[in-house]
């Protein structure tokens, strides 16, 4: 499973939830806006900036699509 976490008014964000969904990527969405108890963890992943991306051992940060291609 892909879990996004995202944020509210997120260009990059938004663009990746498209991209995934175009591609019929199932996926977890998070919004760390409204469940800040996941700051923590992105921040100990090493992320500043959504999106954040993860699935397995394979995380990224922003809208990457040749990364986001590795996911399918």
């Amino acid at each position: 499973m892909v879990t996004v976490f995202s944020k509210h008014n997120c260009m990059q964000c938004n663009m990746v939830k498209k991209w995934l969904a175009d591609k019929a990527v199932q996926f977890k969405e998070i919004n760390i806006d409204d469940e800040p108890q996941y700051i923590d963890q992105v921040k100990e992943m090493g992320f500043m900036a959504a999106p954040i991306i993860v699935k397995d051992s394979l995380s990224f940060s922003g809208f990457r699509p040749a990364e986001l291609a590795k996911l399918i």
